[in-house]
């Protein structure tokens, strides 16, 4: 992997968990995940007056990746409404770059070496000791296997939308992509989350959350584009592995900040997945 490549994700997985722990702080998740997204949207517009539009190839990709990216929000709130962050997010993003080796080896014709096979294996298992500490826990509480299978189809979201947006970005610019899509997500989300939650809740929210919505507006608009702009240089299937070291430092704010338990086994697991990104890193 090239050391660039690395650095970038490192620090959008940072951010891209800082992110998530914002939304899960806030009051009204719904509202909250929609004012996020507003504000990135408008963020991104007012740099995309200086970027320029995407060529016109990569609109179909944008509009695609934009209708994915806006499940995934709703899904997150969903899954963050009802289950714990350290269980949620950790399976969510570990899942997902397993699901992503599959779309980029059919797709994209991209192998992974020995080596990489190991270091992905690593972080998928490093994620499931994590998440199924919270499932010991709760000694099979149904609540807890519908967060389960919701964090998967957020991984699956999750791993269809960074195979679309990196395809795209390899063979196009990333700054006015990137951007595009988040000046379109706020058009789908607002209105689903107006309609069922009322126009009130946004203000409501914004009141008592807006340094925190403004912080993550900014938060989740710059960690992406630093991944896209990783995208458009390093294998997609390393790539997408290693940002999910997002999902250690998301267990680890959870546990610390929102007092989840984590306990030795999610360490256990933390230092799996970290191991296996060091892998990909260095012997990928």
């Amino acid at each position: 992997m090239p050391i660039l490549a690395l650095l970038l994700l490192f620090l959008s997985a940072t951010m891209h968990a800082v992110w998530n722990f914002l939304l899960k702080s806030a009051d009204e998740k719904y509202a909250a995940m929609g004012w996020q997204t507003i504000l990135s949207g408008i963020l991104a517009l007012g740099v995309m007056f200086y970027s320029g539009l995407p060529p016109r190839e990569m609109w179909l990709f944008a509009v695609i990746s934009m209708l994915l990216e806006a499940v995934y929000f709703i899904l997150l709130c969903i899954a963050y409404s009802d289950h714990d962050f350290s269980l949620v997010y950790p399976i969510a993003r570990g899942a997902a770059p397993a699901l992503l080796v599959v779309w980029t080896a059919v797709f994209l014709q991209e192998r992974l070496t020995v080596a990489g096979y190991i270091g992905l294996a690593m972080i998928t298992i490093g994620m499931m000791v994590i998440g199924a500490t919270a499932l010991l826990q709760s000694k099979g509480e149904k609540i807890h296997l519908k967060g389960v299978l919701t964090a998967l189809t957020v991984a699956l979201v999750i791993s269809l939308y960074t195979f679309i947006d990196g395809k795209a970005v390899k063979s196009g610019p990333a700054l006015p992509y990137g951007l595009s899509m988040f000046v379109m997500v706020p058009f789908v989300t607002t209105p689903y989350i107006a309609y069922h939650y009322g126009w009130d809740s946004f203000t409501r929210v914004w009141k008592r959350n807006r340094n925190y919505l403004l912080m993550g507006g900014v938060l989740g608009l710059v960690a992406y584009m630093l991944a896209l702009f990783a995208y458009t240089f390093a294998p997609l299937g390393y790539s997408g592995a290693i940002r999910e070291v997002s999902a250690v430092i998301g267990a680890f704010l959870g546990w610390q900040l929102l007092k989840e338990q984590m306990g030795e086994m999610r360490v256990i697991g933390s230092v799996i997945v970290f191991a296996g990104v060091m892998v990909i890193a260095v012997l990928g």
